[in-house]
């Protein structure tokens, strides 16, 4: 029976301030500095904090008393109640959180290096490219491909696709044979050896082809040509019998193909990372046996609401009534201007203590890792841990750890790496699945890799270690860390 029932419920809908102050959170520092530069540039309002001499005696009064006689306190209320931080979560799906797994490698941690290049990827490609004799209709055209190429060096969509783009951007009909004959006789001839390929098979077959003529070479060309899907799953008792080839034989060529790069475009584009080069938002360092913690605020200068606009808002609104209504629409600007950079200053402290509070509970909570370097005293640690400790959504404290990276004693890794499962041993003490991942690591590594241990059996060797895991929870970590099944770990 159907029956109608009256409900009452607060709701909190979000201003765009408030969405605002978030995007600052998450933002990286050097996507902070650019967007602190380009609040510069477009409000005349807002200005960089100057101590000389001049100002030391003269502004700082000045500003606070006209600050006092020129902010409407309603619009100040209203900015204030828009900028709290325990709200916004609410707006935030829980979706954007899926990610939020340890998925790295070196036990969960990840450690980042990189490096500045004076070129992107594609740009190597293509000063290689002009070295070619072609027509300037063929060299457009061939620029257009190099668009397509991904970081790993392969071009993966259809053909038929880039066709079509190709009449639709540059307004050229090019045939489908066109474009292949480019790809094939030009840019499969470029640096890195395999780069231009569709697939794995002819990436392989590419570097194949560079390669000095020999047997153990035509051998391997067969493989990759002819026997592909044995190939690629390990099937060496199939492609010897399909060969007619001794074992030994086999190994031989195999061990050929072993020295090929199946991601050739990651040599260069792994070095570039196209040009985001990683800069710690905090540095945590060890004194006297203390952690101290400090947030990466070099390039960030000090910002004030402009003396000078401050100074024409009280100009404007102490003439007379007449006057006042002509000058009605500069009073307007000049009051949106000033409290669109009192906002931003206001802003950026709030910024600046959510992240310094987040850290500082991530650094306590992981005091024994960060003051030793050892993985195995990570301890399990959740958003929820976090965020019940700090009183702030978990939410926040995702966009905090998802997009901030710490500079430590031990190298510079993304804050959500220090992020992981709780786990029991046999003796029910709590540890995280960082410490399993460990030994998971440790044991594959060990393995006989003609006979790779399956899930199972490295279930049961972590349960004779005192950790007991079911062998799902074993897939889920090997899948997490990006090794292989047990058949595709195998070798002759």
């Amino acid at each position: 029976m159907l029956k109608h029932q009256l409900s009452q419920r607060g709701l909190h809908k979000l201003s765009p301030l408030q969405i605002k102050l978030m995007k600052l959170v998450q933002l990286s520092t050097l996507d902070f500095e650019q967007r602190v530069q380009k609040e510069l540039e477009e409000n005349p309002a807002l200005e960089e904090e100057y101590f000389s001499d001049l100002e030391e005696k003269h502004s700082e009064s000045e500003i606070l008393e006209l600050e006092e006689k020129n902010y409407d306190s309603d619009i100040i209320e209203n900015q204030n109640q828009s900028i709290n931080i325990s709200d916004i979560d609410e707006y935030f799906s829980y979706d954007e959180m899926e990610d939020f797994q340890v998925n790295h490698k070196n036990y969960g941690i990840e450690k980042n290096i990189s490096i500045i290049s004076g070129i992107s990827f594609q740009e190597y490609l293509k000063n290689q490219l002009h070295t070619f004799f072609l027509t300037e209709k063929d060299l457009l055209i061939a620029d257009f491909i190099l668009g397509n190429i991904d970081d790993n060096g392969y071009i993966r969509r259809k053909i038929t696709s880039i066709v079509d783009d190709i009449l639709l951007t540059l307004g050229i009909l090019v045939t489908k044979n066109k474009v292949e004959q480019l790809i094939i006789n030009y840019i499969q001839k470029l640096d890195p050896v395999g780069v231009g390929a569709r697939n794995l098979q002819e990436c392989l077959l590419i570097q194949l082809g560079k390669k000095k003529i020999t047997k153990k070479i035509i051998l391997a060309k067969k493989i990759i040509q002819s026997n592909f899907e044995f190939f690629i799953k390990k099937n060496y008792q199939k492609l010897q019998k399909k060969l007619g080839i001794t074992k030994k034989k086999l190994r031989e060529s195999m061990l050929q193909i072993e020295k090929l790069n199946p991601k050739p475009g990651r040599i260069y584009s792994d070095n570039t990372k196209n040009f985001d080069y990683i800069i710690p938002d905090f540095t945590i360092c060890i004194v006297d046996n203390k952690l101290e913690l400090s947030l990466n605020q070099k390039n960030i200068p000090e910002l004030k609401v402009s003396s000078i606009y401050l100074k024409m808002l009280n100009s404007y609104k102490s003439s007379k009534e007449k006057s006042f209504k002509k000058n009605e629409e500069t009073i307007v600007f000049l009051k949106q201007k000033i409290d669109s950079a009192k906002w931003f200053v206001d802003a950026i402290k709030k910024r600046k203590n959510t992240l310094m509070l987040t850290m500082n509970a991530i650094m306590d909570y992981q005091k024994e890792y960060f003051l030793t370097g050892d993985i195995i005293k990570i301890k399990p640690m959740i958003l929820k841990n976090i965020s019940q400790k700090i009183g702030l959504g978990i939410s926040t404290v995702s966009r905090v750890a998802n997009s901030k990276y710490v500079n430590t004693p031990y190298g510079t890794f993304l804050i959500k790496s220090f992020f992981s499962e709780k786990m029991k041993n046999k003796e029910g003490e709590e540890i995280s699945s960082i410490e399993i991942k460990k030994l998971l690591l440790e044991s594959i590594a060990k393995e006989n890799k003609k006979k790779p241990f399956t899930d199972e059996k490295l279930s049961k060797i972590l349960k004779k270690k005192g950790y007991l895991i079911a062998r799902r929870t074993v897939a889920k970590y090997r899948d997490q860390m990006h090794i292989p099944v047990a058949r595709m770990r195998k070798n002759l």
